[in-house]
């Protein structure tokens, strides 16, 4: 377990939380060894702790990793996040989730949802995990929105990045009324306006490979490093959570994608903090 600080329990706060599970995928495994991984990314001393609007992480005192999460097997590795998550936003912290495959965002979604009665999602991804059922696994995590949807857990999905749409997946995006950026019709400078609180899910597949050599599904065509920093820094939101999923250390090349998922993680960090410590 890494714990950078541990600040006053009266100051607000973000909880880090690692969540190795790597079970709902459906090609290759891996990503569950990607918490430890993007943590000595962010602790290489071939960068630093800053972010680029200037906040040095590394002295800011309202956040704390709490380290990965130990899991059961599947069902109750589901449970055990949604408690484990909710502990957290039951305390009026804000959760930054580090993956771990996209399964995860169903269970912290459903921590989430106890607590916020109006959320929004912002999800990049190559894929619109919307399939009802995938390879005989409704908890795959080609499905999590779905479940999320069927459920009733958020107000709105904003999918951006979307670039393998099939026909089955487009009705699901219709039935749900998932409002869908498709990659081949992103424009940069698109800006993103939320009634309520705002969860951003980030699956490093929504960059396209050439950045992110280390996930499991090579998806040519998707965004590059700069243009998703670019939608993380301008949005302007209640942002109260988030999570960065899909790292698959087992195919990364010298630490590329671990390098690009920590200096996500900076810059969701810091805009997850209160405004008053930044």
């Amino acid at each position: 377990m890494f714990t950078f600080f541990k600040p006053p329990k009266s100051h607000p706060m973000v909880s880090i939380l690692g969540i190795p599970l790597d079970v709902n995928s459906s090609f290759l495994r891996g990503a569950a060894q990607a918490p430890q991984k993007i943590r000595e990314a962010y602790r290489s001393d071939s960068a630093n702790y800053c972010t680029e609007s200037g906040v040095d992480l590394n002295q800011n005192l309202h956040w704390n990793d709490l380290g990965d999460l130990t899991l059961s097997s599947m069902p109750e590795a589901f449970r055990e996040i949604e408690e484990n998550v909710f502990a957290q936003v039951d305390r009026k912290q804000h959760v930054l989730s580090l993956g771990g495959d996209h399964s995860i965002t169903y269970p912290i979604i459903k921590a989430f949802a106890r607590k916020y009665t109006n959320l929004n999602i912002l999800h990049l991804d190559a894929h619109g995990d919307l399939y009802d059922n995938f390879e005989g696994n409704r908890h795959s995590h080609a499905c999590p929105f779905a479940r999320i949807l069927e459920e009733g857990l958020i107000k709105r999905l904003v999918q951006v990045g979307i670039r393998t749409y099939n026909p089955h997946q487009r009705e699901q995006a219709k039935r749900f009324g998932v409002e869908a950026i498709e990659m081949k019709d992103w424009k940069d400078g698109t800006t993103f306006s939320f009634d309520g609180p705002l969860y951003i899910s980030l699956d490093l597949d929504a960059l396209d490979p050439a950045f992110v050599p280390g996930v499991s599904h090579h998806e040519p065509g998707g965004f590059s490093t700069r243009q998703v920093l670019s939608i993380i820094q301008n949005l302007q939101a209640n942002i109260v959570g988030a999570d960065i999923v899909e790292l698959n250390p087992t195919r990364d090349i010298n630490g590329m994608t671990a390098m690009v998922a920590a200096k996500f993680f900076k810059e969701i960090l810091v805009k997850l903090l209160p405004a008053t410590s930044v």
